[in-house]
């Protein structure tokens, strides 16, 4: 068994469909996106922990919105994880969350359109979420932002680490 889901493993290590392998490494991530102005310079942030190991992933962009933010935030903390993986994510983002428990069934169904038969909005980003959701299994989990979780602290912490690295570009 891999020491670490984050570092990328002999491909014989355990197999993609290994269930086992993937419920036994069991990952905690929280995610945040941030953004100045909307739209404006934004920040994502990732904060994962695998047992004893935690790792932090951040990034930005010059010109986006909070929305984009925060799906980037799951998707590259999803994308990081070596390994299928049993992953615990901590979101405070209602579209985010709404958007993976309710709204992609019919989407998917509809052709990435809403029930109003529109585009979805920001359809690249929940195609590229599905894509990476399917590789894990992921409990969702909604944690109310700025209210003291101190894992979704340090992810918006990161996050605005992100909006700052762009700035300073």
């Amino acid at each position: 068994m891999p020491s670490d889901a984050f570092v990328t493993q002999p491909d014989d290590a355990a197999a993609p469909d290994d269930a086992d392998a993937s419920a036994a490494r069991k990952v905690e991530m929280w995610t945040d996106g941030a953004c100045k102005g909307n739209p404006g310079v934004g920040g994502w942030g990732v904060l994962m922990r695998y047992g004893t190991h935690e790792k932090e992933l951040f990034g930005g962009d010059a010109t986006t919105t909070n929305n984009r933010m925060e799906l980037t935030a799951v998707i590259e903390g999803l994308r990081a994880l070596k390994r299928p993986c049993a992953v615990t994510l901590h979101v405070d983002s209602s579209y985010v969350m709404n958007g993976m428990k309710s709204w992609i069934v019919g989407w998917k169904r509809n052709g990435w359109k809403t029930k109003d038969k529109k585009p979805v909005k920001n359809v690249e980003l929940w195609q590229a979420l599905d894509a990476e959701v399917q590789r894990h299994t992921v409990t969702w989990v909604w944690v109310k932002g700025h209210a003291g979780d101190p894992g979704n602290e340090r992810a918006d912490a990161l996050a605005n680490l992100g909006v700052d690295e762009v700035r300073a570009r």
